[in-house]
Parts: C-alpha cells; structure tokens; sequence
C-alpha cells in the first residue's frame, strides 16, 4: 500500500489491510489484555499546528512514538529513539501524530535522498508486518474468553424465556382482575371533567357578569345623559373588563359599539355646546347690565363723598346756592345708601344668570377623548363669531343712550362669560387668547363710538354717553382688562362735547340778549337786592349807601350771563368726572373750555349783537357797562373754579381766563359802533339844514336843525354819564369835532 492509501485509510477510521493500527498498545507481557491507546488531542482548526524546532520536535516525536510502540518494540530508552534512522523516526512521528496534520512529516520523505521514498515504503512494510503480528498474538490471547462468555449467554436465555411466560400470565390475570377499576376510573374521569366545565363556567360567568354589569351601567348613564360618566365607564370596560373576556363574541360586539357611542357623545355633547353659545349670546346684554351695575354700586358711595367734596361752590359768596346743592347732595347720599342697602340683598353674578354645564361638560369629554385641542379651536372660533356680531352696532344708535346701553351690555356679557370661563377652566380660553380678543374688540369699539359720537348734537346725550363709557371701562378693568386706550378716547369725546355745549351756551346767550331790556336793573327793596347779588357779585359802596328804590347799573343780562357761565362750568366739570384725572388736570380743562366760552362764543354774540342795526346809542351804552361790570367778574369765575377743584390760583400751572380782553374788545366794538352812529346822526342833521341865503343880517336865534341837534346831543351825553369818565370825555370830544368838521 502506498503513501496516499495509508493515509487515506487512517482518515476513514479503517485500517489497510497489512497496516497495523496506531491506537493499539502492543502486549507487554503474557496475561495482559490490550488497552486503547490514548489519543494526541486535535489541534483547533482555526490554529493549526506549528512544529517546534528540528531538533526539539525530533526528540518530542522520537519519545512519543517509542511510548505509543509499548513491549512490541521494546522499552528504548529516549537515548536510542535519538539515534534510529532517519525513517524510524518518520513512522514513529506519522504514528504519534494527528492525520490532519501528517503531511508536513510526508513532505519530508520526499525532500530526502532520491531513492528515500523506496526505502521509506520498504521500512512501511516492515512496520506493517510487525503490528500484523502483534493483532495476532492479542487475538489469540483473548479467544478463549470470548467463548466462555457464549456459554454463559446461552444458559441464560433459557431462563429468559421462563421468565417471559411467567410475566405474561402474570399481566393477563392483572387485566381481567382490573376491568371493572378501569370502568370505575373511567366514570370518575367523566364527573370531573364535568365538574372542572361546570367549574369553568363558573369562573367565566364571574368574568362576564361585570362586564355585562359595567355595560348596563353604561346605556342607563346615556339614557340619564351623564355623558362624562358613561365616558369613564367605557374607559374602565376597555383597560380592566373587556381584555378579559375578549375571547367572546358577545364582547366583540361591545367593542364594536364603544366607539360608535363615543361618537353619539361627541355628537349630544356638541350640541349641547352650540345651544350653550347661542344661550349666551341671548343673554349676554343681561349678564353685561348685571356686571355693570355692581360695579356702578362699589364706585357710588365714594363718588357721592368725592361730589360733596368737590362741588363746592364758593360757600362765602354763594350762600343760597350752597343751600340748594348741600340738599341735593345729602339727598344723593342718602338715595345711594337705600339703593345699596336693596342691591346687598341679592348680588348676581354670570354663573347665576347662565348654566356653564354644558361648557365644563363637553370640555370634559373632548379631553377624555383626545380632542381636547380640536374642541378648544372650535370654541374660540365660535366666541370670535360671536364678539363680531357683538360688536356690530345698530345704525341707530346714536340716537338715543339706551342705544348706546344696550351696545355696552352686550360688550360686557361677553367679556364677564370669557373671563368667568378663564378662570374655571384650564386652557380652554387662555390670558393670551382674551387679550387678543379684547384688543381686536377695543380698537372696534373706539372705532363705533368715535363715529356715533360724532352724529350726537345734545350735550346731555354726550354726557350720558360719556358716563357709560366710565362705566363699562371700570367694569372690564374690574376684570382685568386694560382700558386706558377708553379714557384717551373719552378725551376726544370731551372736545365734541364742549362743541355741543358751545353751541348750545351760543343759543343761550343769544336768548338772553334778546329778551333783555338794557335799562339798569330796578331793586325796590333789601331782598330783590339780595337776590340780585347772589346771582352777580356786584360791590359799589356809593350804591349801598342809597336808599331804596334804587338802579343797579348793569342790566339784566348781565347776572344771567353770569349764571350761565357758571352752569357751563358745571357742566364741564360733569364730563371732566370719574375720567381717573388729578385735580390740576381737572383745573386745567375747566379753565380752557370757560376760556373757548368766553372768547368765542360768548365774543361772537356779543359782536353779532352790536352789528345789529335795531341796536341804538342807549343799548350800545349799556352794553358797554354790562362789559365793564362782567370784566369786573372774571375773578370771581377764577375763584370759582378754584374752589370747585381745589387748585390754588398761585399753582405755576394753573391758566388763567381770557375774558378781560374778551370784553374789552367787545367794549371797544360798541363805542367804535357809538361813534358811528353819533357820525350818521349828526350828519344827517346838518344835511336837513335849511339856510336862508337871502338874509342881510341874523335875527339871533340859531337854525332849527340846530337846535335839534343840541337837544340831541344833550340827551345822549346824559346816557354817557354812566360811562367811565375817560370814556365819557372821549366820546365829548369826538363829538364836537365832528359837528366842527359836519358845520
């Protein structure tokens, strides 16, 4: 056998035929029985075997194949192994060594000399027979052994077979003996496993029973229309109940039908939520009044003190009308003390005038089903429809102040519901979103009323206007809501109004100068005088002295323009309340609207009334008088407005009032006019001369135009007596040089 046939056999697990085994101890001696011979461990594929230096793996392989040789090839020493021929020791290392690993050793028999490979076959051979020989003498040495052990099997399976007979009699009698065990059993078997069914049932029906309770549970919370319940018991049916017993049909259909009453609750509750939004927009002007109202009441006690306070008007001087005002004020207070004592009784607020339920509750269910956000969108989407319709006026507003109420109400109510749903809910309406609201909404309503207001011509709707706007502006500040951009509006507001109280002081004056006489006042006793200068403060010591009856100077138009003036200011300072302004604001504001009366309107009817044609010397006279004396006034108006503000005149800021030259130039309009008159008068009595210019000599008397002139003239300077005397000495002059330049 070659090379490549023993190794290929040593592969196979088969040894050739002449080939001696290598896992085969030879026997050492007679008696003793061949072991297996331990095997050299493989090497790991992945490391292959890497042999030691040719010296060292010589002397390993030597030692090795002389221990795996045994007695066959005799104890040699590890000195002999060193010296054995090169192909000795070549076998010895294909003995000892792994056949994976035999081809480096291979290998080396054909690096040799080259007739090595037929001495190395030859050495083979004789190997081969060796370990032939050794196979031999094991196999004899164990042959008798074997035999003897075929005799004892054979004696054994005789009794075997006795054995078998006796065991199947045996089985037989132990079947006959345990048929009726076997029936007994097999009923035992049947009752429990009913009893475990029955057991089963049991426990599922224990499983079912709550879900089917939780479920009846759930279509009487529908039917109730407790919806946010029913919500939580779907939700509890789901996570707890359902998993369960989900293997069932019946619970199948539940949760096929969840999700359809889900939908019926969104639907019911949605509902429930647009019949809420027109609720509220029906009722809204009501919440508005009620809110409006009581915050009317918390200002009123302390605008009433701050009235008695303020209105003071100038009680040294002005006794009588004090009188008059300390009663209406007392009156006042005590009317608002009985209208709070009425309104403590019953306090409502938006939560008792509107259900909210349907809010809370369809927030509720939205946020139970995640649509919490989808819901909250939808109701401010809604709100903002509403605040649009809100603040959509009536064409016809401006025509009377219910208009205007029911405008602000309105306003109110919606804002009062925001705010109520601000702070009782989380996140459906936010500080953000309400501010948005109300500053889109403020610069609408600025917009409304700067037009509406534009159209009023009454100062007394102004006015009433006006103090709505107070009142809604300190209602919504109540709640939080910024409002100064109200009170910069209620400025422009204040400029109309004194348009419309210009107007309406114009038409007064113009009465008063109509209807007046312009003749000095008649007093025929102490209490006609009395009343006279409670009216006018008027002070002549030279007057006082006279007895009664007696002329005052002025006429009658000139204590009512006086009073007039004065009710001007009270109706200034009406509008100039509750607008949160300082005292010297306040002062400031009165001065410049009594200013714009005294040197607009009260100059224009003044000029207008002397440019009259019907107007004579005698009227134009006095009304130079009456200037006089209402210029004298004007100091008593500034204190006047002092003590209604309590503002010192000698405040650096503090205006002062224009009516000295007002009626200085309306004084010096009249004798302008005066000598226009007297120019028109006298040359028309020298242009109906008639001269004799025939005559030789005079006769001593003086023409008659003349004389009529004279009489003229001494009729009109007796009126000029009451004129100041610089006055009265110009108006002599110019008339003698008039009828100089006339003659």
């Amino acid at each position: 056998m070659g090379t490549e046939g023993l190794c290929r056999h040593r592969r196979n697990g088969a040894t050739p035929k002449g080939a001696v085994r290598r896992d085969l101890r030879p026997v050492t001696g007679p008696g003793r029985s061949l072991l297996p011979a331990p095997r050299a461990p493989r090497a790991p594929a992945s490391a292959p075997r890497r042999l030691p230096p040719a010296p060292a793996r010589l002397r390993g392989r030597s030692s090795l194949g002389a221990s795996r040789s045994g007695a066959a090839a005799g104890s040699l020493p590890s000195k002999m192994a060193e010296s054995l021929p090169e192909h000795d020791r070549i076998l010895q290392e294909i003995e000892s060594t792994d056949t994976a690993c035999v081809g480096p050793t291979l290998r080396s028999v054909y690096d040799d000399q080259p007739n090595a490979h037929q001495k190395f076959m030859e050495k083979l051979d004789a190997c081969i027979r060796n370990h032939d020989r050794e196979i031999e003498k094991m196999c004899n040495f164990h042959h008798q052994g074997f035999v003897d052990a075929i005799t004892e099997l054979l004696k054994v399976r005789a009794d075997a077979e006795k054995l078998k007979v006796q065991v199947t009699d045996t089985n037989r009698r132990l079947q006959d003996a345990g048929k009726e065990v076997i029936a007994q059993t097999e009923e035992i078997i049947r009752c429990r496993v009913q009893q475990r069914n029955i057991t089963t049932v049991v426990e599922k029906l224990q499983l079912c029973l709550p879900v089917l309770e939780m479920y009846s549970k759930l279509k009487e919370q529908m039917s109730v229309k407790r919806y946010y319940s029913a919500l939580k018991t779907m939700e509890q049916l789901e996570n707890l109940y359902l998993p369960r017993v989900s293997q069932y049909r019946f619970c199948q259909i539940m949760m096929e039908n969840l999700p359809k009453l889900r939908e019926e609750i969104k639907e019911i509750s949605m509902s429930d939520l647009k019949d809420f939004l027109e609720s509220i927009r029906k009722h809204s002007d009501r919440i508005g009044e009620t809110a409006m109202k009581q915050a009317q009441q918390q200002k009123t006690f302390s605008t009433a003190l701050q009235k008695q306070n303020n209105v003071n008007y100038g009680r040294n001087m002005h006794l009588g009308r004090n009188r008059i005002l300390e009663s209406k004020n007392e009156i006042t207070l005590k009317r608002t003390f009985e209208d709070e004592d009425e309104h403590d009784e019953e306090v409502l607020t938006a939560q008792d005038l509107v259900d909210f339920s349907p809010v809370y509750r369809c927030l509720h269910i939205y946020s139970v089903l995640g649509d919490g956000e989808i819901f909250e969108n939808y109701y401010r989407k809604q709100r903002r429809k509403q605040a649009r319709l809100v603040l959509q006026p009536q064409s016809s507003m401006h025509e009377t102040v219910e208009g205007y109420r029911r405008y602000f109400s309105q306003i109110v109510g919606f804002f009062v519901v925001e705010d109520h749903i601000l702070h009782v809910t989380q996140g459906l309406v936010t500080r953000t979103y309400t501010d948005e609201l109300w500053n889109m909404a403020l610069s609408k309503i600025i917009a409304v009323l700067r037009t509406h207001s534009s159209y009023c011509s009454d100062p007394d709707l102004v006015l009433e206007l006006k103090n709505l706007i107070v009142v809604f502006a300190d209602t919504l500040q109540g709640y939080g809501f910024p409002v100064n951009r109200l009170f910069d509006l209620l400025f422009e507001i204040r400029d109309q109004y004194n348009e419309t109280l210009l107007k309406k002081w114009s038409g007064l004056f113009r009465d008063i100068f109509e209807a007046d006489n312009y003749s000095p006042i008649p007093v025929a006793n102490e209490e006609e005088y009395r009343i006279v200068i409670s009216k006018f403060p008027f002070q002549d010591p030279e007057l006082d002295k006279q007895s009664f009856p007696k002329k005052l100077p002025m006429s009658q138009s000139v204590p009512q323009i006086y009073m007039q003036v004065k009710e001007f200011i009270y109706a200034s300072l009406k509008f100039s309340e509750s607008l949160h302004r300082s005292s010297t604001e306040i002062d400031d504001m009165l001065r410049k609207s009594t200013n714009l009366l005294l040197t607009r309107t009260l100059s224009s009817c003044l000029q207008n009334l002397i440019k009259k044609p019907h107007i004579g010397l005698t009227e134009l006279v006095q009304i130079i008088i009456n200037t006089t004396h209402l210029e004298q006034a004007c100091k008593y108006l500034e204190d006047f407005i002092s003590n209604i503000t309590n503002i010192s005149q000698l405040t650096v800021h503090t205006a002062r009032l224009y009516g000295l030259s007002t009626f200085k130039d309306a004084r010096h309009a009249a004798e302008g006019e005066i000598y226009t008159k007297l120019n028109q008068k006298i040359d028309e009595f020298i242009q109906i001369a008639d001269y004799d210019w025939t005559m030789s000599e005079s006769d001593g008397r003086a023409s008659g135009y003349l004389m009529d002139l004279i009489n003229f003239l001494r009729s009109t300077f007796q009126v000029f007596t009451h004129l100041p005397l610089t006055v009265h000495l110009n108006f002599f002059v110019l008339t003698a040089l008039l009828v100089s330049f006339s003659a």
